[in-house]
């Protein structure tokens, strides 16, 4: 099978796009899914979040739930709410994220495909996160219960300009959905049918050396995993790629990913500025310091602003002990504040850039933290070089904006 492949999408019947877009299921809690979808009989979180139709003491793995999801799919797709095209297409997603007062709106348009799982499997498909087994089972348990693939994985391509042309020319006219959420993102929809068009965007895709997970690795783990167990069945089904959007790289959006942790470890706040002087050149900021360049650190403490630069030769040539978010853990979290285990210590917590430096100041200024750092975001070149060299970046590295959603095409497993 080649790279991707048109297929033919399960997607909201014409006029109920706007009824039944929402977003992924990872970004609500049960109780946040509960009060957005009320009153929404047709939103997706029906399925991708369907414990909110069952006693809000239920455990979100129970078996019940997913039969729920299941039951509720069938439910859409007989009320005529949910299509599925009569023959393979692929689909232009375009994301429209409202710029602000000094910056212009971020656009960015891919393709919705499916993705080859055996590219997956030997790393054409690249990727840079662990998984965890709990959290793939979730999403296999998920696919197997609606034999379909709800939740696209988010996957960037290389720099192609033929691959660019060839989106943008489909991204034309009236689009088929054209949703804009609560967020204030705007997402739209266009289906390429014709075969020589769908020609072209396969074999331009299959001449790429790889294509590149954003978000979304328990996804396409679980996609892994489904199909490997129908191939043991026997099955030779369409289990064999997973949903996906594919964006060009350089119109992705990562916004910074910052720190905010509990307690200095028993440094006086004097003390822990002084120390930093190892590792950092430290200059008091004029306002909040959002960093500009990579090697620039905010730090908020004791309701002041510094700017923090790493020296030049604390930076190894290394994909990945030269991020940020490596610098900072190697030579201040860890050495000075004895957090060494991102993923486990209770002592530090992360926050998204979207929510802005304002968030960390309020953590901090209640109490509940005592010190705040903003980072400058990880470049989509270093997430690549990462991927490309085997590597994994470290947990919370990437926060990208804006999300899609969950609803506007799915992928039937037959």
């Amino acid at each position: 099978m080649s790279l991707i492949r048109a297929f033919r999408g399960l997607r909201p019947a014409k006029g109920q796009a706007g009824a039944v877009a929402a977003p992924p299921y990872d970004v609500l809690s049960s109780v946040e899914a509960r009060a957005s979808a009320n009153g929404k009989p047709w939103s997706f979180l029906h399925i991708s979040k369907p414990e909110i139709d069952l006693p809000p003491d239920t455990n979100p793995y129970a078996p019940e739930v997913y039969a729920k999801a299941a039951e509720n799919l069938k439910k859409m797709i007989a009320a005529g709410v949910l299509i599925r095209d009569d023959t393979p297409c692929y689909y232009a997603y375009r994301l429209t994220m409202p710029g602000t007062d000094a910056a212009a709106d971020h656009v960015q348009t891919g393709l919705v495909a499916a993705a080859n799982v055996a590219d997956y499997d030997s790393n054409r498909i690249r990727k840079h996160e662990f998984t965890r087994p709990d959290k793939e089972d979730d999403r296999v348990h998920q696919i197997e219960a609606l034999n379909a693939q709800t939740g696209p994985v988010l996957l960037a391509y290389p720099e192609s300009a033929a691959a660019d042309a060839l989106i943008d020319a489909l991204a034309r006219g009236t689009p088929a959905s054209d949703v804009t959420a609560p967020d204030g993102i705007r997402h739209q929809i266009w289906v390429l049918s014709e075969a020589t068009q769908i020609a072209a965007i396969t074999q331009t895709f299959e001449a790429m050396p790889a294509l590149y997970i954003a978000d979304g690795h328990h996804r396409s783990a679980a996609a892994s995993r489904v199909a490997a167990a129908r191939h043991q069945q026997g099955q030779e089904l369409s289990a064999d790629s997973f949903l996906a959007v594919i964006f060009p790289h350089h119109q992705m959006k990562i916004l910074d990913y910052n720190r905010v942790v509990k307690d200095l470890r028993g440094l006086e706040e004097s003390e822990l500025v002084d120390r930093l002087n190892a590792a950092f050149t430290v200059e008091a900021g004029s306002g909040r310091v959002q960093p500009s360049r990579p090697g620039e650190f905010g730090m908020y403490l004791g309701g002041v602003w510094r700017k923090l630069t790493i020296k030049p030769e604390m930076i190894p040539d290394d994909p990945v002990e030269s991020l940020d978010v490596s610098l900072l853990s190697n030579h201040l979290l860890a050495p000075l504040l004895e957090i060494h285990d991102l993923r486990r210590d209770k002592r530090i917590d992360f926050v998204g850039g979207i929510r802005g430096l304002g968030e960390l100041e309020k953590r901090v200024d209640s109490g509940e933290m005592a010190v705040a750092f903003a980072l400058h975001p990880t470049r989509m070149d270093q997430l690549m070089a990462v991927a490309d060299s085997n590597n994994v970046m470290p947990p919370k590295s990437t926060w990208f904006e804006p999300k899609l959603a969950d609803g506007l095409v799915s992928h039937v497993l037959d």
